[in-house]
């Protein structure tokens, strides 16, 4: 028997001041797959993560993580649920007067009881698992801007979650070491089975990394495609998917 989704949205909308963002979509995230959300500016890409990791309630319709609706959901059992997700924000969110192994040991002392020197060993096996064995001392200020983004990754790996969220990981960095993230992000996805779901709209990095994405509209507020980045970009009927995956401009209005 196939295992049951991940994460299971149905019949989803997001309103701000009654203003619909996303309206009325449903999908299924599978379990240990990287699964991209994707589209164009203003289409509600980072507006949906936020639903997604329960800090807005929908507008209308469900968002179940492993079987259990995150809006709905409060106290222990709310608890319960937010600690089988990790959240890596865009600008990484590190905190600049901590150390990087301080940082990662943020969670663990949040919402365990470990003792000490527990924590801190977590907390160095995470680091080492994003590449920064030997980095556990530095300031954030210290690092490159990939180097804070990895260590961003393993203060969300602190509790090991089901789920992994990472919203624009590879904004403000270099090809070549958004490169490097994308195979750790890979790298992860693989060895620890752990799901992630990824906003971005950077083509490289889709098509690196993306087992499956959903592609956003804002003119229609739906999804306007699923499936492979590779299968979209070749076979698309859609004219609107096909520019984005090849990447060309609108065509210039015609001069009176």
């Amino acid at each position: 028997m196939a295992e049951s989704p991940i994460i299971r949205v149905e019949n989803f909308t997001a309103a701000y001041d009654g203003n619909v963002i996303i309206n009325d979509i449903s999908f299924e995230v599978q379990r240990g797959e990287v699964f991209v959300i994707l589209g164009g500016s203003g289409c509600g890409k980072s507006t949906l993560l936020k639903h997604m990791i329960g800090l807005y309630p929908p507008a209308a319709g469900k968002i179940l993580l492993d079987g259990d609706d995150i809006a709905s959901a409060d106290g222990e059992r709310r608890l319960g649920i937010l600690r089988k997700i990790g959240v890596m924000y865009q600008s990484g969110a590190l905190f600049g007067s901590l150390s990087l192994i301080e940082n990662v040991r943020l969670p663990l002392e949040e919402f365990t009881d470990l003792p000490e020197d527990a924590m801190t060993l977590i907390a160095r096996m995470k680091l080492k698992l994003v590449g920064l064995e030997g980095f556990e001392n530095h300031m954030p200020s210290e690092l490159s801007g990939g180097m804070q983004k990895r260590a961003a990754i393993a203060r969300a790996m602190a509790l090991d979650p089901m789920i992994l969220f990472l919203d624009e990981p590879s904004a403000g960095l270099d090809p070549i070491t958004s490169a490097e993230l994308d195979q750790t992000i890979l790298r992860l996805a693989r060895s620890l089975k752990i799901t992630f779901v990824v906003v971005t709209h950077e083509l490289a990095s889709i098509y690196a990394i993306a087992d499956r994405v959903i592609m956003l509209d804002k003119r229609v507020k739906k999804i306007v495609a699923t499936g492979k980045p590779q299968e979209l970009r070749d076979h698309s009927t859609d004219p609107w998917v096909r520019q984005f995956f090849h990447r060309e401009a609108d065509a210039a209005p015609a001069k009176k």
